[in-house]
């Protein structure tokens, strides 16, 4: 997600980023946060959640049911140094995410780096919590991301229908390729299906008919009028060119007739 997020070879700015349950993750809200975005996930297990204190001390009655401990800042400010370097060499591409996070798995649990990674992680997953409890809207504007990319990825099955949709090579080149397809696939049929429903609009008898709710709902990624398979016409006036029948077989017909007789 993060390495997708600091190189998608577009001059867009991302400043949030919808993941599902599985997205996301303490460590990755430790580094989204110096990384200048927004980590939004649709969190499934909602009532599973807990929520970090922010000190020793600090008592919320109506919460108590779903409180944990308090945040230790003190190792956050120990390693301060460590997260921002870290984070810089994501962001210049010096190393990619998935080389740091190795040096950080279960077994080297007690690393401090790591150690505050996860503190400073849970402080901003409960802030995060706390407004996506709160915020109807918030709740909104992430389901409505998320359905955007479900949206792109359902597309791309559809036209990536052979083996079984997965990408059947281990070579990276032979997946950059395989992805760029797709990409070029996809923005072909949208800009077609663009085209067409420029072209619908554009009749008298659709004019004035959608408000602007109803424009904003439409989506050129459509693909249920296609036929991946292509296109196959059946005349049943003409015949296939097949050899006649053997004369000798067909002259042993009447013998096997009067036998079974």
């Amino acid at each position: 997600m993060i390495e997708g997020v600091l190189r998608h070879d577009t001059q867009m700015n991302v400043e949030k980023q919808y993941v599902d349950t599985h997205g996301q993750s303490e460590v990755g809200f430790a580094f989204c946060y110096p990384l200048g975005f927004a980590l939004l996930p649709r969190l499934k297990n909602l009532k599973k959640q807990r929520l970090y204190r922010p000190e020793n001390g600090a008592e919320y009655p109506n919460l108590q049911a779903i409180l944990a401990r308090a945040i230790n800042w003190e190792i956050i400010k120990e390693q301060y140094d460590e997260l921002i370097k870290l984070a810089t060499a994501l962001r210049l591409g010096t190393a990619d995410a998935e080389s740091i996070l190795r040096r950080f798995t279960k077994h080297n649990a007690q690393h401090p780096t790591y150690k505050a990674l996860c503190e400073l992680g849970k402080a901003l997953k409960t802030t995060f919590l706390c407004d996506y409890l709160r915020l109807e809207s918030l709740r909104r504007e992430i389901h409505d991301g998320l359905q955007v990319i479900e949206n792109w990825n359902s597309a791309n099955d559809f036209i990536l229908y052979g083996k079984g949709g997965e990408f059947s090579t281990n070579r990276r080149e032979d997946q950059e390729i395989l992805m760029l397809s797709l990409h070029l696939l996809q923005v072909s049929l949208v800009y077609v299906n663009t085209l067409m429903i420029q072209q619908v609009l554009a009749e008298p008898a659709c004019r004035g008919r959608l408000t602007a709710a109803d424009l904003r709902a439409l989506s050129p990624l459509k693909w249920q009028h296609i036929n991946p398979y292509g296109t196959f016409i059946l005349n049943l006036k003409e015949r296939l060119p097949i050899e006649p029948v053997i004369p000798t077989f067909g002259a042993a017909l009447p013998k096997l007739q009067a036998s079974l007789d």
